[in-house]
C-alpha cells in the first residue's frame, strides 16, 4: 500500500480497496478477450456514460486534453478563430485551443463561483469569436443559461470543459448536456477516474459525434480506409473497462462528496471573517471535485496543514494569462484582477468519497489551531 499522509488530499488506493473485486474482474476480462484496442468494453462504457449524462452520444478518447482538441476540430475551429475561456483552470483548456491553431481569449471569472463571468465574456467578443469554452471549475457548474443565450445571439459554439464536474447539475440537468458538446477527463484523481489517462466527449449532435469518432481513430471507419486525416487518440480498452466498473458507484461517491462539502461548510462557518467558504449558485448542485477555501494567509495555512499531516494543496496558483507559455498573448498582471486574486488566495482541502468524519475533523481542527481557536 502506498505511503500516505495522515489525511491525503485524495486517496485513490482507499477507493480501489473498496471495489477491488469489480476492478480486478474488469481488467481480467479485457486480458482474457485480448481485445485491447477499441474492444467491446469501449462501446459498453460509451453507452453507459451517455446514459449517465443523459446525452445522445459519448465518445471515448485518450485524455481530457484530446477530448477538448478533437471537439474543437470537429466544429471546424482553427486558424484565425478566437475561443473565449477562463484563465483559472489547468493549461490543457487553453492548450487545446492553441493546438487547433485558434487564439485563446481569457475572460474574467465570477468573484463567487470562480467560473466564467458571462458579462466579461460579452466584453471580449469580437467578429473572430467562434466559441466559448466554460470550465465547470472544482465541479461547480458555470452559468450555462446566460452563456447559451449569448451564444445563440452571436451564433457561437459552447463547449463545456467538464473535466472536474462528472455528475454536477445545473437546474437539475447534468453537465455534459448543457452546451453543444462537453469534454470530460478521467485522469486518476477525477471524480470518475481511470488508472491512467482517458477522456470522453458528449453531445446531442450526431455529426459532431461522428467527426470525433473519426478523428480519434486515424479518420477511419474500417481498418485501412481513412475518410479524413485523424489522430491516434482512442480510449484504451482497459481504461474503458475500469471506468465502466467505477461508473456504477459514481452517484454514491457524488453523494458522499456533497455530504462532506456540507459538513466542511458547517464546521467552518464561524470563520467567515478569516476564510472565504465556497459559494453555491442557487441553480447548481456541484460535484465537489475540490473543496476550495480562500484566505489572505493561504501560504502560511498551507504550510501549517502540511506540517500537521494534512494534504491540502493549491490548484492553479498561476493563471493561464500569466503563464510563460502564453506570454506571447501580451497579458500582464492586473489584466484579470479577480482571477489573480483567486489564484493568490485559493486553498484546496482534502475531499474524497472515502474520507471519514474523523479525517475531516482533523482537517478542521488543524485550521482552527492555525486561526487561534
Amino acid at each position: 500500500m502506498p505511503t500516505q499522509q495522515t489525511v491525503p488530499l485524495v486517496d485513490l488506493y482507499a477507493q480501489y480497496a473498496l471495489i477491488r473485486p469489480e476492478i480486478d474482474a474488469a481488467i481480467q476480462s479485457v486480458i482474457t478477450r485480448s481485445a485491447f484496442i477499441m474492444g467491446p468494453d469501449v462501446r459498453e462504457f460509451e453507452a453507459r456514460f451517455a446514459e449517465y449524462c443523459t446525452a445522445s452520444f459519448a465518445i471515448g478518447v485518450a485524455s481530457g486534453t484530446a477530448a477538448l482538441e478533437l471537439t474543437l476540430r470537429a466544429y471546424g475551429i482553427g486558424a484565425g478563430d478566437e475561443v473565449i475561456t477562463s484563465a483559472h483552470t489547468f493549461i490543457a483548456t487553453a492548450e487545446a485551443i492553441s493546438a487547433v491553431g485558434a487564439h485563446p481569449v481569457f475572460a474574467e471569472i465570477d468573484a463567487q463561483t470562480y467560473n466564467l463571468d458571462p458579462d466579461a465574456v460579452a466584453a471580449v467578443l469580437t467578429p473572430a469569436t467562434r466559441a466559448v469554452l466554460p470550465v465547470h471549475i472544482y465541479g461547480q457548474p458555470a452559468d450555462m443559461d446566460r452563456l447559451m443565450h449569448m451564444a445563440q445571439a452571436h451564433d457561437l459554439t459552447v463547449i463545456e470543459d467538464a473535466a472536474q464536474a462528472h455528475g454536477a447539475l445545473w437546474r437539475g440537468r447534468r453537465v455534459g448536456t448543457l452546451g453543444h458538446a462537453a469534454c470530460f477527463s478521467f485522469y486518476p484523481g477525477k471524480n470518475l477516474g481511470a488508472y491512467g489517462d482517458a477522456g470522453a466527449v458528449t453531445t446531442e449532435d450526431a455529426h459532431i459525434a461522428e467527426q470525433v469518432s473519426l478523428l480519434r481513430n486515424h479518420g477511419r471507419h474500417s481498418k485501412y480506409l481513412h475518410d479524413i486525416k485523424g489522430f491516434g487518440e482512442r480510449i484504451d480498452t482497459l481504461q474503458a473497462a475500469i471506468l465502466a466498473a467505477k461508473l456504477r458507484h459514481l452517484e454514491a461517491w457524488t453523494a458522499a462528496r456533497r455530504r462532506l462539502a456540507a459538513r466542511y461548510t458547517e464546521l467552518l462557518a464561524d470563520y467567515h471573517g478569516e476564510i472565504v467558504l465556497p459559494f453555491v449558485h442557487a441553480n447548481a448542485a456541484p460535484a465537489w471535485h475540490l473543496y476550495v477555501i480562500r484566505t489572505q494567509q493561504r501560504d502560511a495555512l498551507l504550510d501549517h496543514l502540511n506540517r500537521s499531516g494534512i494534504g491540502a494543496g493549491i490548484h492553479y496558483p498561476t493563471p493561464l494569462h500569466l503563464q510563460p507559455a502564453y506570454a506571447d498573448l501580451g497579458y500582464v498582471r492586473g489584466a484579470l484582477p479577480v482571477t489573480e486574486e483567486v489564484a493568490d488566495t485559493c486553498l484546496s482541502l482534502p475531499i474524497f468519497p472515502e474520507m471519514t468524519d474523523a479525517q475531516q475533523d482533523s482537517v478542521v481542527a488543524a485550521i482552527r489551531t492555525f486561526l487561534g481557536d
